[in-house]
């Protein structure tokens, strides 16, 4: 029989490795086996996982390894608290000598896998940016479309604060069902209808909170799709601060609960009035400064002297205007005796060479019986008339017939 098939004695007690061998055979003769618990720890170390898994009734705890090949295929947002569901199989490390489960898959179970499933949904929602493109709300709304539970707290308080603070805003109510198997149907479809109403300003999504698994109607994809899709701002008041459904990541504006929806919503009268008086008694100040400012100007410009005593401004100046008309006469008399000079001198020399001086003295000018000026003797023969001009006046003569030597 072989030293490791014979049973241990008192005389032949077997080494501790061949113990630990043939443990290390027996609990690997177990293979992959699935089990539930709750994660009660979780490290990371060299980027394996280091873990607990606790049952979930018994005070039973197992540990359980993650090699980093396997961590990449198991969701990233387990850790310590999840309640899941694990392949393992048993290892028995021979030179420590204790037991581990080696992880080769790892799951959400119940709560954890819905989140799982929303997280993934969440994740392709945001990835096409219907988180991203957020209307404004209208400052103050003249008719606001309220989807909520009927005869619910929430509708209730949102009417209410909502009146309380704008008498005069105006509701379209839209019941529908806000948990249960028709709960995303009814809302899609209220918000469909509201948003084609082209008096509604503003549609609020109301409820009064509830546990996680009551408000899964409302990260249902197609209500979701169907708000991000709204022309109309959409306010969620979900009122659950724990968790957050899909439809608040979507909607333009996330209120804590009713109550805060219609006071983020309708803008408070009293409040407005006192900024409409405060704003008016700026501007009353303002107004009223600028005139003292103006007032101060114009009397600062009415005590100076070239306002105060206008006459200054013409007495300062005569003396000068005196001068310069009297220095204009003189020029002017100047201009005047050296052009008649010039033009004396002119007609001295228009007078020297006029026909008349020559005329005055003795000479005369004789002319034909046609006009033309005589200027030779043989243009005239015996008998013609002359008129002869002198210095002053004219006479007639004939030629003499004589000849002429």
């Amino acid at each position: 029989m072989a030293a490791d098939e014979a049973p241990s004695s008192l005389d032949a007690p077997w080494p501790v490795a061949l113990l630990a061998s043939k443990l290390k055979g027996w609990i690997e003769r177990l293979g992959t086996a699935w089990v539930e618990g709750e994660i009660t720890q979780w490290g990371v170390s060299g980027g394996n996982v280091y873990g607990k898994l606790k049952d979930l009734e018994d005070d039973v705890t197992v540990s359980f390894t993650v090699w980093s090949s396997v961590r990449a295929r198991i969701p990233a947002d387990l850790k310590q608290g999840d309640h899941v569901i694990a392949a393992v199989r048993p290892s028995y490390w021979l030179k420590g000598g204790s037991l581990t489960m080696q992880v080769s898959d790892m799951r959400h179970v119940g709560i954890g896998d819905l989140l799982e499933r929303l997280e993934r949904l969440r994740q392709k929602l945001k990835a096409e940016g219907l988180f991203d493109n957020k209307k404004p709300l209208p400052f103050l709304p003249h008719c606001i479309g309220l989807v909520t539970g009927k005869d619910s707290d929430a509708e209730k308080d949102v009417l209410r604060n909502a009146r309380l603070r704008w008498p005069a805003v105006e509701f379209r109510v839209r019941h529908a069902a806000v948990q249960g198997d028709r709960a995303a149907a009814d809302v899609a479809a209220a918000i469909r209808e509201l948003d084609a109403d082209p008096e509604v300003d503003v549609i609020i999504v109301a409820r009064g909170g509830g546990d996680f698994q009551n408000l899964l109607a409302f990260s249902d994809e197609n209500l979701v799709r169907t708000a991000a899709a709204a022309i109309t701002p959409i306010v969620s008041a979900i009122g659950h601060e724990a968790d957050r459904p899909l439809l608040d990541e979507v909607a333009d504006l996330r209120a804590s609960t009713p109550t805060d929806a219609a006071k983020r919503v309708v803008p408070d009268v009293t409040e407005e009035l006192a900024r409409v008086q405060q704003a008016r008694a700026t501007i009353r100040s303002r107004v009223t400064q600028r005139i003292s400012t103006e007032v101060e100007r114009i009397e600062s410009l009415r005590s100076r002297p070239v306002l105060a005593n206008s006459t200054w401004l013409v007495d300062s100046r005569a003396d000068e205007l005196g001068r310069y008309v009297e220095r204009g006469r003189e020029l002017s008399l100047r201009l005047l005796e050296t052009a008649s000079n010039r033009v004396t001198e002119l007609a001295g020399h228009l007078r020297a060479l006029s026909p008349q001086r020559t005329l005055d003295r003795g000479y005369a000018i004789a002319q034909l019986s046609d006009g033309h000026i005589l200027r030779s003797a043989e243009d005239v023969s015996a008998g013609d008339a002359l008129t002869l001009t002198l210095a002053e006046g004219t006479v007639d003569a004939k030629v003499d017939p004589t000849p002429s030597r």
